[in-house]
């Protein structure tokens, strides 16, 4: 007799929990993307110098990043992208290039 109330209970239950998630199932769960990051490296023996920010707001994206090139200069590239503009990029050089001097020869 105990187990037969048991029984009752535990499909009443699974029919209320059944429901629930029936009923759950109708919620839009889509939340539009929204981020932020930014990173640094400034690493004076290799000479790596870099750096980047970056937001997204739904299906907005906009950054920049700089970058220390092999010849002194430095890239800057800001950035935007959306379904409507696609991707667009500005990009800057900054500094003069300084060329090390070239090796001929056997030496």
């Amino acid at each position: 007799m105990i187990a037969a109330k048991v029984l009752v209970l535990f499909g009443a239950v699974a029919m209320v929990a059944c429901q629930s998630w029936e009923h759950d199932s109708h919620h839009d769960y889509y939340a539009p993307p929204h981020y932020a990051y930014e990173y640094k490296v400034h690493d004076s023996h290799t000479g790596d110098i870099k750096s980047q920010h970056e937001t997204r707001d739904g299906d907005v994206v906009k950054g920049y990043y700089t970058l220390k090139e092999a010849d002194g200069t430095t890239r800057e590239v800001h950035y935007t992208a959306d379904k409507h503009h696609g991707f667009n990029a500005e990009v800057k050089k900054i500094g003069h290039a300084h060329h090390a001097p070239a090796h001929h020869g056997w030496n």
